[in-house]
């Protein structure tokens, strides 16, 4: 509270001010104060009170927060405070602080985000700031969009679609050598892309899949972490159900740079996958159905499983089926990749018929893969999941 008193002088009287009176006062200090350093202050106390008092910030200030936005360009400093609040006060999540505040309801996040962007302006104010630099500004644009996103992603989708070079911005974030800046600019990429096609084909033509493939080799390719996964989640909200975006996948060879993520290590029997290698290949997996999914145009699902097959990654795919200490979910994927890939593709069909199992003496894969089928000790997914790729064969 020391803080609060330095930036609203000693009261005359030893009543402490409520928490509306407090806020009140510090709003008036933002929009009447003719001095940059008097309004930073009092948004900076603004922002420790907004987790306690989110409903009395958000009701009482939220006008004047926009107005820095507006008015206090120049300073970074204050528009990270301002960025930070206005996250608070959006925020989808319940505080720790407000957990006693029967005021606050489940939702009030949402109905504080269709205050903030009943003017559309208000959110290309904040996309604005994604140019910012400064690590305050754009960091703190980047969660508040998210925050916005999480709460009213079709409305935010829309004003992303209107707003000249919002998807530029946004896309040039993926480039930016502050990790955790790219990170999160990852995850506000797959809220803003889920099930609007227009958005995935801008994002995917402001070189996405070149992006997203870079961020995959630095970060490990399927031996990586969660950033593998987030790029591969993206990469499949990109292509899933979106013809174009496919065809551009396809003939920018984004097919063949997937291929040595299959690679197996030989060490592998032996140490077994780690978690996060096994969540990765299934995204891996997901994004390659996703190109051959009987649902696609055949067209596209023709020119992807020829590709495929040349390329060396139904050989890799086979390789997983026949390897060991291999997960069964991702076994069961597998199965279900190279059904989809060799579905109405003869050359491809034949290439499968030649697999052998490493066994002695070796066996033609299609046997082993039978005797799973009928064996009851396997999981029921796996064997449905070798029904699926005969019925493909």
């Amino acid at each position: 509270m020391n803080f609060l008193k330095s930036v609203l002088g000693s009261a005359e009287t030893d009543n402490e001010p409520s928490g509306a009176e407090t806020v009140e006062r510090l709003v008036d200090r933002v929009e009447s104060s003719t001095m940059l350093e008097d309004r930073r202050d009092a948004v900076r106390a603004l922002k420790a009170l907004s987790k306690k008092y989110r409903v009395e910030v958000g009701a009482q200030g939220m006008n004047a927060l926009i107005q820095v936005l507006e008015n206090d360009r120049s300073d970074p400093e204050i528009l990270g405070f301002t960025l930070d609040t206005l996250c608070n006060i959006i925020s989808p999540d319940q505080f720790e602080e407000e957990l006693d505040n029967p005021m606050v309801t489940c939702n009030i996040g949402e109905q504080f985000t269709e205050m903030f962007i009943k003017r559309t302006e208000n959110v290309s104010l904040v996309l604005g700031y994604l140019e910012e630099y400064d690590f305050r500004v754009r960091w703190s644009a980047v969660k508040l969009l998210t925050g916005l996103v999480e709460n009213k992603v079709k409305e935010i989708q829309e004003v992303v679609l209107v707003s000249p070079m919002a998807v530029s911005k946004l896309m040039d974030l993926l480039n930016d050598s502050r990790e955790v800046i790219r990170n999160d600019a990852l995850l506000l990429l797959i809220q803003l892309t889920k099930g609007n096609a227009n958005i995935q084909k801008i994002v995917a033509f402001e070189n996405a899949f070149d992006r997203l493939m870079d961020v995959i080799v630095e970060e490990g390719c399927s031996d990586g972490g969660i950033i593998v996964k987030d790029c591969l989640i993206l990469m499949l909200n990109l292509l899933k159900n979106n013809s174009s975006n496919q065809q551009f996948f396809k003939e920018g060879s984004y097919i063949q740079r997937l291929a040595p993520m299959f690679l197996l290590p030989p060490e592998i029997e032996e140490t077994g996958m780690i978690a996060e290698k096994v969540s990765n290949l299934h995204c891996m997996l997901q994004v390659l159905r996703a190109l051959i999914t009987p649902s696609n145009s055949q067209q596209v699902i023709s020119s992807c499983q020829k590709t495929i097959r040349i390329c060396g990654l139904l050989e890799a795919l086979c390789n997983i089926l026949m390897g060991s200490g291999i997960p069964s979910d991702i076994l069961t994927e597998t199965l279900n990749t190279v059904g989809e890939a060799i579905r109405n593709e003869p050359e491809s069909q034949k290439y499968f018929e030649t697999v052998m199992a490493p066994s002695t003496p070796p066996r033609p894969a299609i046997i082993v893969l039978l005797m799973s089928m009928v064996n009851d000790k396997q999981p029921l997914s796996l064997r449905c999941a070798v029904l699926y790729c005969f019925e493909c064969y």
